[in-house]
């Protein structure tokens, strides 16, 4: 071969070299090219993420608009509640206004019950009898009889002493309802179940409201109410004696347990004052009333404390009573109304 044609072989293969080259370079930079696209695409998107989660700014607020806000709310609150307690002082006055209501003319028991009107009696009397006015009679509830008959209406009660009725009646056994009822006999007898019903009407000299017949009592005169106040007297003196020796015992007892010395066992204030009981240590136990609190405690936890309180003395004047009790070196007094001593 010439050296022509070796040069040109060699110039070409130097050109083919060149060309892969500046092809690969030009892929490389491409692929470069790519790759930051997608960087910043990803950086854009996170960008927009960001300034889209944080929120703007704040704004100082205004004061004049909060202080406005506050009045409105206080101003709401204060309107509710006056409506509230509008309400709750209507419904308190409809409550006492009804109550007043209620309650009988007077607003109390004050009232008298107006007297019986003679003829409005009379009216209803004759309605009941369903004929004209009956002096002298009233109208007694009966149930008619199995036999159909005996009505009510038909009863006749017996006439005043002083009406026409008991004038015009000549019969003797027709003066009074005794008669019939005694006898049980003739067109005008009364059965039991009338003559209590009878009974049992106000208008009834007998009346009671059981329908027993009344039995007339002895009748009481001077003589008996001398007796009657001589057994009161009495009765006041052994009332006033038994009192007497009750009040004696009672400061006897206090005066043996002073004499022998016996201690106290156990010492119990009672509730807010009422009654206060010592407990001796012989079984004695007196109450006393009212109580002293802060006595009956400091006794007590002398009680407590092994120290034995001693009764010394008393005395008693119109019924009331004054101990003194030795406890330790100390003296301790106690005023009672009333003292009562039990074995």
């Amino acid at each position: 071969m010439s050296a022509i044609s070796l040069i040109l072989l060699l110039a070409a293969a130097v050109a083919v070299a060149l060309g892969g080259a500046a092809l690969h370079t030009a892929l490389g930079l491409r692929r470069r090219l790519t790759e930051l696209r997608v960087q910043l695409a990803a950086a854009e998107a996170r960008g927009t993420l960001a300034r889209a989660s944080v929120p703007p700014a704040r704004t100082s607020p205004d004061a004049e608009e909060i202080r406005s806000a506050v009045a409105a709310a206080l101003a709401e609150e204060r309107e509710r509640e006056l409506a509230e307690a509008r309400a709750f002082w209507a419904a308190q006055e409809a409550r006492d206004n009804r109550a007043e209501g209620l309650l009988p003319e007077g607003r109390g028991a004050e009232y008298e019950g107006a007297d019986l009107d003679p003829a409005l009696l009379d009216a209803l009397l004759e309605r009941a009898l369903d004929g004209g006015t009956h002096e002298g009679e009233a109208f007694v509830p009966r149930q008619t009889d199995r036999e159909g008959a005996g009505s009510g209406a038909n009863v006749r009660r017996p006439a005043a002493p002083g009406s026409e009725d008991a004038g015009e009646s000549g019969n003797p056994g027709n003066s009074g309802h005794s008669g019939h009822t005694a006898g049980g006999k003739g067109p005008g007898a009364d059965s039991a179940e009338l003559a209590a019903a009878r009974r049992r009407h106000p208008s009834h000299p007998g009346y009671d409201l059981n329908g027993d017949p009344v039995v007339p009592g002895p009748a009481t005169g001077p003589d008996d109410l001398e007796e009657s106040g001589g057994s009161d007297g009495t009765e006041e003196s052994d009332g006033a004696t038994g009192t007497a020796s009750d009040h004696e015992s009672t400061r006897l007892r206090l005066a043996e347990l002073a004499e022998r010395r016996t201690p106290l066992a156990d010492v119990r204030p009672g509730p807010l004052g009422t009654l206060d009981v010592y407990v001796f240590a012989d079984g004695t136990t007196v109450c006393m009333t009212p109580g002293h609190r802060e006595t009956a405690e400091r006794l007590a936890a002398a009680v407590r404390e092994g120290v034995e309180p001693v009764l010394l003395g008393g005395s008693g004047v119109s019924g009331s009573y004054a101990l003194t009790f030795a406890c330790g070196g100390e003296s301790v007094y106690v005023l009672a109304d009333r003292v009562i001593v039990s074995l």
